[in-house]
């Protein structure tokens, strides 16, 4: 990684997101004491310009009048300086406000930049909403394709195809249009023969798909593997990870999360859904100006693009925006909050209008309960968030430590390979189980549904006594076969669903948690719901069910707590509370269960919390190295700047650059011989007064472009960050001035301040690095990095782990 000064033209092309980044089969290592990375691989030598100008008369120039290509702008893994990006926003509005009073053109610019913000948003709503319509019925289709095909045209699915048929409600899975390969291939698809060729299908078009989800993967979009939220985390804080939005992800992300779901891998499209939608946001930002060169500006639309996908993924427009800020966001103001909530809207609206699931709902398991719950039904809600909180803490210890090893092993160099055996193992275990065999989703929405008296599934074969039946609603009844058959295929069900997820999610193609995690605590939900359910039929005159379960009323709702248990696992998992109940209570539609939900939500979370603080997309930020300060978690730490500042006892002392004395040469020989982002200014190295702070980038592109354009500039040319230079001979070769590049308001802290205050400086204004004075002093810098180093080893952590890699 290391790299020799700059060369010509080498930043033309660095300021897009949507360059792509080809990270297969590397690891990126930023071990080195700066807190950014350096330069380009691909950049060359200062050579080429020593001595490149003509001695000329000793003008004085700032070339910088008018901003150069590429000054103020990032390199790729690099944080942003929230603080200047928001200064040079306000710096931009209060311009286009002055101008808006002298014509009306101007007023007219003043108004479309204003409409702007609100234009934008409507678009990533309607892309957001029409790429997840889109994602739903690919998926839909092709999940319904490992089984068998539609004859009267092979684009439908399976309940699709059955639509126009004659079939009576009972056989309305059997209609003649739908054949099984077994019934296509051998005329017949009863016995022994026809189960075999219909389980070879399944796994053969199962491995089909995995084994092209993760070839595109690898070949075009390494980015588009896995869910996306821990990287979308990390840039909403200010990390610049170039290529992980662009337009490849997107279309690669696209169509491979179709083919990741439909191989019947345990994994959901939720997660990857909020990804998706933050690539539409970022890369429709390049529409429009104010979004496309200004780093925070644009992650307050990634932050509303995130509460987008949210209410595309569950239907949930409002659970959405508070999922963006309690979860995703680092920064989040109140406009962000209101045109979050309206990008949730339109894209909502344009999932409702494609109606993928064609019941006019924008998720397959919404489902509404009509019976109300009593208070005693606390005490078994309460254990599911238990449950929610114990399967939590396991999976998040196992999945890590799996990871870990996929990172730390030669496992890591082969994930096709391991995306293909577990795909096969995932097939195999799942065909003879009807509820693994079927899709995650139509899993939950089986799980999540109150039986009627038309069901025919076998969760729903109760011993009737219609006598007893009053209106709509059915009895508290005994459990029939069907039932208790069901109940030992969800028990495994649960086992290989608790098991296999480990180590699906985090393999190379796209996988959200937030299905698999539902479905965990659906299964073991429905199963606590029903054993209630006889216990309070066959004992109804218990103490506990007497005064509120009578013989032949409906008591106890089985998909409630199916409901309550899939909320348990997804906050055990995720951390996830108040987003997590109004998600769950729109996808219900009941404002009666929300108190369930809020106990069994906060009860995992607490008994998750006791065993692990982290939630998964913190523990996965952790494992990559990804330099995301955690605005939750409190520094209690005793310890001063002076203890964390670089330089230290025992290292050189800190590169500085004067304000008006050093030549071109001596500057770049700094940079060359330096990894450092960006340099302070002092006066001079006597007095160590502090002037400025001048980024690493800027001071290259300033010198190139000097080199090119101006007349006399050459290597013994003085480098002046003052308004007036000191004079110099007449035959001095002319005066390089770059105070407009120079920072003279940076952020500086005393070395007695405590570390509690530095770190919220760090977290609260988004730093990239803080200047260290005493008594007026220039004393030492501390970077981002060396916050969470500190963070780290003092949580007794491994402070080298903070890396990218």
């Amino acid at each position: 990684m290391d790299q020799k000064g700059f060369r010509r033209g080498s930043f033309q092309s660095a300021t897009s997101d949507e360059d792509m980044l080809e990270i297969a089969g590397a690891s990126m290592d930023f071990s080195m004491a700066d807190d950014d990375p350096p330069l380009d691989r691909e950049m060359g030598g200062f050579s080429s310009y020593n001595g490149g100008g003509m001695n000329g008369m000793s003008t004085m120039m700032d070339f910088l009048e008018e901003p150069l290509p590429g000054v103020g702008t990032y390199e790729d893994f690099n944080t942003i300086d929230w603080v200047r990006e928001k200064s040079r926003d306000r710096d931009r509005h209060r311009e286009i406000t002055n101008r808006s009073k002298e014509s009306y053109w101007a007023l007219l610019h003043s108004v479309s930049d204003a409409f702007s913000g609100w234009l934008l948003m409507l678009l990533i709503g309607l892309l957001a909403g029409s790429l997840a319509g889109l994602i739903d019925i690919s998926a839909h289709w092709m999940t319904d394709l490992k089984e068998g095909v539609c004859l009267a045209g092979f684009w439908f699915n399976h309940e699709h195809c059955c639509w126009k048929s004659n079939t009576t409600f009972t056989d309305r899975d059997k209609c003649p249009e739908w054949k099984s390969w077994s019934q296509l291939i051998l005329g017949h698809g009863e016995g022994a023969f026809a189960y075999i060729l219909n389980y070879l299908m399944y796994v053969i078009w199962a491995l089909m798909f995995s084994l092209l989800a993760v070839l595109l993967v690898k070949g075009f979009a390494p980015y588009a593997c896995g869910s996306g939220i821990p990287e979308i985390k990390t840039i909403l804080s200010g990390f610049i990870i170039r290529g992980y939005l662009g337009k490849w992800t997107l279309v690669i992300k696209t169509i491979t999360l179709v083919l990741a779901v439909s191989s019947g891998l345990s994994l959901g499209k939720e997660g990857p859904l909020v990804h998706v939608a933050c690539c539409c946001g970022n890369i429709l930002c390049h529409l429009f100006t104010k979004y496309r060169k200004n780093e925070a500006k644009r992650r307050e639309v990634l932050s509303a693009a995130a509460a987008a996908g949210v209410s595309v993924a569950f239907g949930a427009p409002i659970g959405g925006v508070l999922f963006s800020l309690e979860e995703v966001s680092y920064y989040f103001p109140l406009k962000t909050l209101w045109r979050s909530f309206f990008a949730a809207l339109v894209a909502a609206f344009t999932l409702r209008s494609i109606n993928p699931f064609g019941n006019s709902r924008l998720v397959l398991f919404y489902v509404e309960f009509h019976m109300p719950w009593h208070l005693l039904e606390l005490v078994p809600f309460i254990l599911l968030g238990i449950f929610g909180g114990l399967w939590g803490a396991f999976f998040i210890r196992s999945n890590i430590a799996w990871c870990r090893r996929r990172k730390t092993t030669r496992l890591g160099k082969y994930p096709v390979l391991e995306v293909i055996v577990v795909t096969a193992i995932t097939a195999v275990l799942a065909f003879p189980n009807e509820y693994t065999r079927m899709s995650t989703s139509e899993l939950i929405s089986e799980l999540f549904n109150d039986c009627g008296i038309l069901d025919s599934s076998k969760l729903c074969e109760y011993v009737n006594d219609f006598n007893s039946t009053k209106g709509d609603d059915l009895p508290d009844r005994a459990a029939g076969p069907g039932v208790y058959t069901a109940m030992w295929q969800l028990a495994l069900a649960l086992t290989m669903k608790v098991f296999i997820t480990i180590f699906t999610f985090g393999m190379k193609v796209p996988s959200g948690l937030f299905i698999p995690s539902m479905a965990v605590g659906a299964i073991a939900g429905r199963l606590l719901g029903v054993a209630v359910e006889q216990l309070a039929f066959y004992h109804h005159d218990w103490a506990i069910f007497s005064g509120w379960c009578s013989p032949g009323a409906d008591c106890i709702t089985p998909g409630l707590y199916a409901m309550v248990g899939a909320a348990a696992c997804l906050g055990g998992v995720t951390r996830m509370t108040v987003s997590l109940v109004v998600i769950m209570f729109e996808l219900t539609g009941g404002l009666e269960y929300i108190v369930p939900l809020m106990a069994a939500a906060m009860t995992s979370k607490w008994v998750a919390d006791a065993i692990g603080r982290e939630g998964i997309y913190d523990a996965h930020i952790r494992l990559n190295g990804y330099p995301f300060l955690e605005a939750k978690e409190e520094f209690s730490h005793k310890t001063r700047a002076m203890d964390v500042m670089r330089p230290r006892k025992s290292d050189p002392p800190l590169t500085v650059i004067t304000q008006d004395t050093m030549t071109v040469e001596d500057v770049e020989t700094i940079v060359t011989s330096t990894t450092y982002s960006g340099y302070p200014v002092v006066v001079s190295r006597a007095s160590q007064r502090l002037v400025g702070f001048v980024l690493r980038r800027d001071l290259i592109i300033s010198i190139e472009n000097a080199r090119k354009k101006q007349d006399g500039i050459v290597s013994t040319s003085i480098i002046c960050f003052t308004d007036y230079c000191p004079p110099l001979p007449p035959s001095s070769p002319s005066v390089l001035k770059l105070r407009s590049i120079l920072d003279l308001s940076p952020f500086t802290v005393t070395d007695e301040t405590p570390m509690e205050i530095v770190v919220d400086i760090f977290r609260k204004l988004g730093l990239r690095q803080c200047l260290v004075t005493h008594n007026g002093k220039l004393l030492g810098i501390i970077t981002k990095k060396d916050v969470l180093k500190h963070i780290a080893q003092m949580a007794n952590q491994d402070p080298d782990s903070i890396l990218f890699n």
